[in-house]
C-alpha cells in the first residue's frame, strides 16, 4: 500500500530533443542523451530515485518497427482483434467504429492500430509486449544513468460512460501499478472493501498533458512518488487489464441482445 503526507507533491515536464524514432533507433540511448542534455542546462532536471519516465507507445512501436504499409486501416485493425465488442456506424455513414478486444487484451477502439503521427499509407501497431518493452527501457536507464526510477509506457484510450480520451498504462516497469487500499480504513475510519487505486494510469494521464498530443514531445518525468517504486520485474501494465469474466459490460447492447436471442434459440430448440 502506498501512503502520502502533508507534503506530498507532484511535478510533470517534458523532455525535448527527441528526434523522430525510425525502426532499431535505440530508446535507451535517445532518451537518456536527451535527459543528460537537460540536466546539463538545469540540474533540477537530472533524474532522481523513484522518477517515472513516461513514453508514448508510439515512439516504442517505430523502434521496434510495428510500422505496417496498409492503403485499408480497416484490414488491420480486423487482423488485430481478438474478439469484437461493439460497432457502430460513424457519424455521416462513413464506415463503422469498432469497439475490440485486441492481441494484448486491451478492449480499445480500433485494437489500438493508430494512423497519427506516422506517414501517408502506414499505420501503427502496439508494440507486440509494452510490458517487456519498459522493462528493457528500465533496465537500460537505471544501468547508465545510476537512478532508481520507474518506466510507464502509455497509450490513449476512450472511457465507457465518459467523453474524452486520456492515456493510460499499457506497459510498466520498475512501480506498483495499483495502490490496494482494500482493508484499510478511511477518515471516518470505514472499511474500504473495493478501493483499489490504478496508479500508472494516472501517471500516464499526468504525463500526457504535458507532451501533448501534436507537440513532437513523447517522453515525459513525473517526480514525486518515489513511494510506487519498485523491482524492474514487479507486475506490470497487464495487470490492470480486466478479464473478460470479470467484465459486467463485456458487450455492446445489441452485440448482447443478439447473443441473448441466439442463446434463447438454442435453448428452445434443445427444448423436447
Amino acid at each position: 500500500m502506498i501512503t502520502s503526507s502533508e507534503e506530498f507533491a507532484v511535478s510533470c515536464w517534458p523532455v525535448s530533443g527527441i528526434p523522430e524514432i525510425v525502426p532499431g533507433n535505440d530508446l535507451v540511448q535517445i532518451i537518456a542523451e536527451a535527459l543528460e542534455h537537460a540536466s546539463a542546462a538545469n540540474a533540477d532536471r537530472a533524474l532522481k530515485d523513484g522518477d517515472v519516465v513516461v513514453i508514448t507507445s508510439k515512439i516504442v512501436s517505430k523502434a521496434e518497427g510495428r510500422i505496417v504499409d496498409a492503403e485499408d486501416r480497416e484490414e488491420v485493425i480486423t487482423a488485430e482483434t481478438v474478439r469484437v465488442v461493439a460497432t457502430r456506424p460513424r457519424q455521416g455513414g462513413d464506415g463503422v467504429t469498432r469497439i475490440v478486444e485486441n492481441r494484448l487484451g486491451m478492449v480499445a477502439a480500433a485494437a489500438g492500430v493508430d494512423s497519427s503521427n506516422t506517414r501517408e499509407g502506414t499505420v501503427l501497431l502496439l508494440p507486440v509486449d509494452p510490458d517487456s518493452s519498459a522493462r528493457t527501457i528500465c533496465r537500460g536507464l537505471r544501468e547508465r544513468l545510476g537512478v532508481r526510477i520507474g518506466v510507464v509506457v502509455s497509450d490513449t484510450l476512450g472511457r465507457a460512460w465518459r467523453v474524452g480520451q486520456t492515456d493510460v498504462a499499457i506497459g510498466a516497469a520498475g512501480l506498483s501499478v495499483l495502490n490496494d487500499l482494500r482493508g484499510t480504513v478511511d477518515t471516518a475510519g470505514r472499511r474500504l472493501d473495493a478501493t483499489v487505486v490504478a496508479v500508472a494510469d494516472e501517471i500516464a494521464a499526468m504525463a500526457d498533458l504535458v507532451k501533448g498530443k501534436s507537440s513532437g514531445l513523447p517522453v515525459a518525468i513525473v517526480r514525486g512518488l518515489a513511494a510506487v517504486a519498485d523491482a524492474v520485474d514487479t507486475p506490470g501494465a497487464r495487470s490492470l487489464v480486466r478479464s473478460s469474466e470479470h467484465d459486467m459490460f463485456r458487450l455492446g447492447t445489441d452485440e448482447a441482445i443478439a447473443e441473448g436471442y441466439e442463446r434463447g434459440r438454442r435453448e428452445a430448440l434443445t427444448r423436447p
